[in-house]
């Protein structure tokens, strides 16, 4: 004989299912209070200090620039340090589903690629002549836009790989840096001096060393320091060859 189907069978699975779905919410809640915990809570603040003061030095240093070209330089540059600092600060103090995380933890990490290209377009505007300038812009904008597709792609890919990418990347510029000098020294040394500070933020980062306290104030805010340290080189720099060429 058939047996008889029991009448509260379903319903006793969807309630199961029900339960089993809430306590995968609860754990995945439990998680993202755990590693909120764990960040120091320091995190994401220093950029986050340091988006609206970049944002008013964009505006000042595109209002600045003596002509077309100049402009749309200053305004890459501009551009990629607010999505920078910005990102960063949405990124790192925000509390976000797992999908947004991700999302904006490819914003951030691509966003390193942008201000390294954005930094040597006003410079090259301004200080190469036309062919040298290509070259440079060429060079930089597409090793920028590689990394960047490749962050985006494989997101989880380790710091001993990408990391170095950055390094290399921020110092293509090496050659160009005696005709940076033959306008002006200070630009040169400015530009060697952002290089080095990122550098070692790069080094601290890639390293997760040191890490002074955890708490309140890790390795990745001497990271961040490094990159605002960083910025302010090559703006300032930028900003001394905006006037010299007006």
């Amino acid at each position: 004989m058939p047996k008889a189907h029991h009448p509260n069978a379903s319903g006793h699975l969807n309630k199961a299912a029900d339960h089993s779905s809430a306590l995968a919410d609860q754990a995945s809640k439990q998680v993202s209070a755990a590693l909120a915990s764990v960040k120091p809570k320091l995190r994401g603040w220093i950029h986050a200090g340091t988006f609206p003061l970049a944002l008013a030095a964009g505006i000042v240093l595109i209002v600045l620039a003596p002509a077309t070209a100049p402009k749309v330089a200053c305004t890459i540059f501009a551009i990629s340090s607010w999505l920078l600092f910005g990102t960063s600060a949405v990124y790192h103090r925000g509390n976000w589903s797992p999908k947004v995380l991700a999302m904006l933890r490819r914003w951030d990490h691509s966003n390193i690629f942008l201000i390294i290209a954005g930094s040597y377009t006003p410079l090259a505007v301004l200080l190469l002549d036309k062919p040298t300038a290509r070259t440079l812009l060429i060079i930089v904008w597409s090793g920028a836009l590689l990394g960047l597709t490749a962050r985006i792609v494989w997101l989880g890919a380790p710091r001993w790989l990408y990391v170095p990418i950055y390094i290399a990347l921020g110092w293509v510029a090496v050659w160009f840096l005696p005709t940076f000098g033959e306008t002006s020294l200070a630009i040169m040394w400015l530009v060697i001096a952002g290089g080095i500070a990122y550098t070692l933020g790069a080094v601290v980062y890639g390293l997760k060393r040191p890490n002074p306290s955890p708490k309140w104030f890790g390795f990745h805010e001497i990271f961040h320091i490094m990159t605002v340290l960083g910025f302010s080189c090559h703006f300032t720099a930028v900003m001394i060859a905006v006037v010299l060429v007006r």
